[in-house]
């Protein structure tokens, strides 16, 4: 079998949305010696982004992009990252992302949409989890040299640390050089403009398109 029908295959299997099936295939992938990020751009990243398209055009729903990233991000955690370290393998990065939902909330199904959809695109994300305090934000930036901060906030009593963690950036002297984007339902382009963020984003196609806008690519 050749490597382009294993990854159509692969994406195949994320529209499908069966994890069994996706990490089935990703194993053949891997036992064909094909490389752990091809593996997640051109076959996992691949049926994302379709997924993605479909949400954009209405043709899937949240539910699908749910299930999607879960069953991709299965795979990449229990197969992709352990075979990269194992390879050392250097990925391709359009830049480094430090995500997180943000101190006292722990909603977390669609920041790990977007980090699913960030990594499928080609992004090196460090996912921090939800109810993350500013400190981690700060430190993470300063371990990974991030390019981007993803914080989000499902509630408007949490939103405020967002704007919390971008006087933060500024005291440790990271502003300059960090991007900043923010999402989550209590958020909005206004309060994103109030906060000094860089960006707002309302869902995970979006995340990924002003992800690569911070980073300079069409």
């Amino acid at each position: 079998m050749s490597s382009e029908a294993v990854y159509s295959e692969l994406a195949n299997a994320v529209l499908s949305f069966d994890a069994d099936k996706v990490l089935e295939t990703t194993k053949k992938a891997l036992n064909l010696g094909l490389s752990p990020g091809d593996i997640i751009e051109k076959g996992l990243g691949k049926g994302l982004r379709i997924v993605g398209e479909k949400f954009e055009k209405g043709e899937m729903w949240l539910m699908h992009i749910v299930a999607a990233a879960e069953v991709a991000q299965r795979a990449i955690n229990e197969l992709l990252e352990p075979e990269i370290l194992r390879r050392k393998e250097v990925r391709t990065s359009l830049g480094k992302v430090v995500i997180g939902t943000v101190a006292g909330d722990v909603h977390d199904i669609g920041k790990n949409i977007v980090r699913a959809l960030l990594t499928a695109s080609g992004f090196e994300v460090h996912d921090l989890g939800k109810d993350v305090p500013i400190e981690d934000f700060i430190s993470k930036v300063k371990e990974t040299n991030a390019n981007i901060v993803a914080a989000s906030a499902l509630l408007t009593s949490t939103a405020l640390t967002q704007r919390d963690i971008i006087e933060a950036l500024k005291r440790e002297g990271l502003r300059e050089r960090v991007k900043v984007m923010v999402g989550g339902s209590a958020v909005s382009t206004e309060w994103a403009r109030e906060i000094g963020a860089d960006g707002y984003a309302p869902d995970a196609v979006e995340a990924v398109e002003l992800a690569k806008k911070f980073m300079g690519i069409r």
